[in-house]
């Protein structure tokens, strides 16, 4: 039986029924993505709140849970996520839409966490989420977004890969969205996967193709991570 397909949201209930959920164990590869992609670039320290869109089955939560973080919260839309986690992290899940859970909460955080979710708005949807992330925010608080990057070659099966995917992201278009929302990028970085072998390797072959193409991007890496703070200065 097919179902009829006219608007993005119908994606989504299509594939619910094909999505499966394990529990999320936090393994060492992954305290070392957390701290490279989340913890040393938004500068964040255990004291401080933190809220995570689209939280999945809880591996970030448990990775704040573990760096001594008590005051976190987790958002998402699927209720499955909670029975896939422990009840000390399910404690933590809100199951609402992003834009329900901002209306009825009216708590500031210090870190806002976007996990390959940014995507999933349009351009418009996504710098109105960034005001409405902004104004959730304390005075010193970042947003953290992690997306698939579009100036790389190696961006495109990560971004053409899921057809929820209603926006495409540059570092440098990033920075536009940010602007509009009254944001400015504190920090770009890559997000490199992988062994450390197939870490240098990407990276040699990245530097040879830089010698090679006359137009190639400043950021070559499939995935990049982007910093956001409230705009120093007016328009």
């Amino acid at each position: 039986m097919t179902m009829s397909i006219s608007k993005p949201e119908d994606f989504y209930a299509a594939w619910a029924g094909e999505r499966t959920y394990a529990k999320a164990e936090l393994k060492a590869k992954h305290r070392r993505q957390f701290d490279r992609q989340f913890w040393r670039p938004a500068e964040c320290r255990p004291h401080m709140s933190v809220l995570e869109v689209g939280c999945g089955t809880g591996l970030f939560l448990a990775y704040l849970a573990e760096k001594g973080i008590t005051d976190f919260t987790g958002v998402d839309q699927e209720p499955r996520v909670i029975e896939h986690m422990p009840a000390e992290l399910a404690r933590h899940v809100q199951l609402a839409t992003i834009g329900d859970f901002l209306k009825n909460n009216p708590e500031r955080f210090h870190r806002i966490v976007l996990f390959d979710v940014f995507e999933h708005f349009s351009p418009i949807e996504g710098v109105a989420l960034l005001e409405e992330l902004r104004r959730a925010l304390e005075p010193d608080g970042r947003i953290v977004l992690r997306l698939p990057n579009m100036s790389s070659p190696w961006g495109l099966r990560h971004q053409y890969g899921d057809l929820t995917h209603q926006a495409a992201y540059t570092p440098e278009s990033i920075a536009q969205a940010a602007v509009a929302a009254g944001l400015e990028v504190a920090a770009c970085l890559a997000v490199r996967r992988g062994s450390p072998f197939k870490v240098f390797s990407q990276r040699c072959l990245e530097r040879l193709a830089g010698w090679l193409v006359a137009d190639g991007p400043d950021m070559w890496s499939a995935v990049f991570v982007a910093v956001l703070k409230v705009r120093s200065s007016p328009y």
